[in-house]
């Protein structure tokens, strides 16, 4: 059925939930497992002089950043080869959350991306957006999304 799945995790409760069924579900078909942490980019001011922070702390950011989505990819990827699942930690560097996750998804050659989403309604979905939507919107390979 499924060949490799991609599990996107920010290290919330919501997405360890995502992580621990993508696990049991890579388990039951033997199919390996990509853990996904999309890491941001430090936000720079669009005029000359707009950012009020050095590029050497910028730069040291970033990299706080980054080896703090490694941690979280790196914890699922334990936890899949402790249910004795083949597993492959990734991070990826981008402000474009969903983009970055069906980029993963093809790089992998993933055939089911595993997510969570708060099930935001009303206002708060169109204030905050939804990057499971665009996921699903998007993706040309099934997603499971869970809540």
């Amino acid at each position: 059925m499924y060949k490799r799945i991609l599990v996107a995790t920010d290290g919330s409760a919501l997405s360890r939930k995502a992580v621990k069924e993508a696990i049991a579900l890579a388990a039951s078909l033997g199919a390996g497992l990509v853990t996904l942490n999309v890491v941001p980019r430090y936000p720079l001011g669009y005029f000359e002089g707009g950012s009020s922070v050095s590029s050497e702390d910028v730069g040291r950011i970033e990299k706080d950043w980054s080896d703090k989505g490694q941690i979280i990819a790196d914890a699922a990827k334990k936890l899949a080869e402790t249910a004795g699942v083949n597993a492959k930690a990734v991070i990826a560097k981008s402000d474009l959350v969903a983009a970055s996750i069906l980029a993963a998804a093809k790089k992998n050659k993933c055939d089911l991306i595993v997510m969570a989403s708060h099930g935001r309604k009303g206002i708060s979905r169109i204030l905050l957006g939804s990057e499971t939507q665009q996921v699903l919107t998007h993706s040309g390979i099934p997603v499971l999304v869970l809540r």
